[in-house]
């Protein structure tokens, strides 16, 4: 590993997190594929041409899908691109290399039913009624789950149902909230919050048995718990139920751009994967018609 290229990834960090504003998990993300690469090059970063690289991404092609090749190849194409902006290289290796296709697949949606399945969990413990705020509240508003587990005490708003939320980009948007769901964020705030918090000192909406920010991770294992436990057989994970959130809009006749909105897309290309979804439900619901046996 060359001792500068260490160098140009610490300063590509503070370009990731200041200039761009990347959240930290991305930012980790990007560091690892970068690491991984250092310790595989023997040249100078100003040597390394496109032979180089390719050599690199076959490697990673016999162990890596090809979702994780092409992510591997966009941070390093991404990586170059700073190098060039700033006049490091002149000759960017990455330019001429193309990302492996990827197979499109529609992402998991619920049903209704299943959706009322996963919200009507029993409420005997204080946890249990915090799980059914946070289930409540990113099936009502289409959060993602870093947008919920750090929504803080000052970003809710019981009286006018409405909740703020920093996106990807520290994008910042005012959602509206269904009163169903603002019921039990109320009743978890009102009842069962300070019982979490114990002795300490905490600004974040949502707490762990330890009074403390609940993590992505615990939220994922809540979920999965719970689908099992309803006998729920799909691929679930908090996004499931944001792309379920919706997918659910666009049936029940909302406009694919108030959806962006809502969902915080800055580009609409991203939002109509939905209309795709949607169009699959429909599909296999007309699957089901007699002459085309199903029922």
């Amino acid at each position: 590993m060359v001792s500068d290229y260490m160098n140009y990834i610490n300063e590509y960090k503070n370009y990731l997190v200041i200039d761009k504003k990347y959240s930290s998990n991305t930012v980790k993300s990007y560091l690892y594929e970068l690491k991984k690469f250092s310790l595989f090059i023997t040249k100078e970063i100003l040597k390394i041409k496109k032979e180089d690289i390719m050599i690199f991404i076959e490697q990673e092609q016999s162990s890596k899908n090809p979702k994780s090749v092409a992510h591997t190849l966009t941070v390093l194409r991404n990586f170059y691109n700073y190098l060039e902006k700033e006049d490091i290289i002149i000759n960017n290796p990455t330019s001429k290399i193309e990302l492996p296709k990827l197979r499109k697949t529609l992402p998991t949606v619920l049903t209704s039913s299943e959706v009322n399945e996963i919200l009507n969990i029993e409420l005997n413990k204080k946890k249990d009624f915090r799980d059914k705020a946070m289930l409540e509240l990113m099936y009502a508003a289409g959060l993602r789950i870093s947008e919920l587990i750090n929504i803080k005490m000052n970003d809710i708003d019981i009286i006018n149902a409405t909740v703020i939320v920093n996106g990807k980009g520290s994008k910042e948007r005012l959602l509206p909230i269904g009163d169903y769901a603002i019921k039990y964020v109320k009743i978890y705030i009102e009842e069962y919050r300070k019982l979490l918090i114990k002795n300490k000192i905490s600004d974040y909406l949502f707490l762990n048995s330890r009074g403390e920010q609940i993590s992505r991770q615990s939220f994922f294992k809540t979920i999965k718990k719970i689908a099992i436990k309803k006998g729920i057989n799909k691929d679930l994970s908090p996004h499931t139920i944001r792309h379920t959130f919706a997918t659910h809009l666009l049936e029940n006749g909302a406009d694919l751009r108030s959806i962006q909105e809502l969902l915080g897309h800055s580009n609409i290309s991203t939002t109509q994967i939905y209309t795709h979804v949607s169009s699959k439900i429909l599909n296999d619901d007309y699957k089901n018609h007699p002459h085309e046996g199903g029922i």
